[in-house]
């Protein structure tokens, strides 16, 4: 990993916006050049799946542990611009435990005033673990390569600050919670968001087709949200990229990990002393 990276680490801005809201945004974390080949990338995935039988043209495609679907998707694992703002949040005992890609065709239907979906991710992480507030545990980077900058375009909803909330009021029927925003995001758009932050998919009622990739950072010591088959990437990736796609020595080491199960924390010690403690 190189270590102009770290011109990239987290700011004193993002840290305390992302401690009030829950979640800010990157502008132009990608490249035009990036958002055009990783857009080619997905649509060849929406066409391959939607030949097998396996998504419509014409409905949302969710699509889970697409990493090894691409070299592209890979190289954002450990991408420069982004990892150093996780890492900056999570600390360095981490890896990729979830990843989704998802593509929201027009729906075609009448915009209406439905209310959502609304929840917080790690479903029975919300019950099992008795404390106030929920733990962080994990956060997404969502990568927007379409335009949603507009709502109404399939875009996520959320409740700025409501991270910290345990319960959240929802209506019944019509209408959304109080503070509810749609994510307003331009294509290259990165958006950093905490798990525990009530949100919200909502319908895609535009011309314009959403196209999103999550990447779920978390501790080494949770499991998998997905069926990862990543580790056919391990021989070809580098030591940091390496334990954020899920190795490690032993099971015991995602607990009492070695140096060998975390070069990231080896890496920050000789280049950023202050972020391995």
């Amino acid at each position: 990993m190189d270590p102009s990276c770290l011109q990239y680490a987290l700011t004193d801005e993002e840290r305390n916006t992302f401690e009030k809201t829950g979640l800010f945004y990157l502008e132009n974390a990608l490249s035009p050049q990036q958002v055009s080949e990783l857009t080619a990338i997905v649509d060849g995935v929406h066409e391959r799946k939607t030949a097998a039988g396996e998504a419509a043209s014409d409905k949302a495609m969710f699509v889970a542990n697409f990493v090894p679907e691409h070299d592209k998707f890979a190289d954002l694992v450990d991408y420069e611009r982004v990892l150093p703002k996780v890492w900056g949040l999570l600390g360095w005992n981490i890896y990729l435990y979830h990843t989704h890609l998802i593509v929201t065709p027009p729906s075609g239907l009448q915009q209406t005033d439905n209310t959502f979906g609304w929840h917080q991710d790690s479903g029975r992480v919300n019950r099992d673990i008795d404390t106030h507030p929920r733990p962080r545990l994990s956060l997404k980077v969502a990568y927007f390569l379409s335009d949603t900058s507009e709502a109404g375009r399939g875009n996520f909803w959320v409740v700025p600050g409501s991270h910290l909330q345990d319960d959240l009021e929802v209506p019944e029927g019509t209408g959304q919670p109080v503070g509810a925003v749609p994510v307003l995001a331009k294509p290259g758009t990165a958006v950093f968001f905490d798990r525990r932050l009530w949100h919200a998919a909502s319908p895609n009622w535009s011309d314009v087709t959403r196209k999103v990739l999550f990447y779920g950072y978390g501790y080494r010591w949770i499991r998998t949200k997905d069926d990862m088959t990543v580790e056919e990437l391990w021989p070809n990736s580098d030591p940091v990229r390496k334990q954020l796609l899920g190795y490690g020595v032993n099971a015991n080491g995602h607990y009492s990990p070695t140096d060998d199960d975390v070069p990231l924390r080896g890496w920050l010690e000789e280049h950023s002393p202050s972020d391995a403690a």
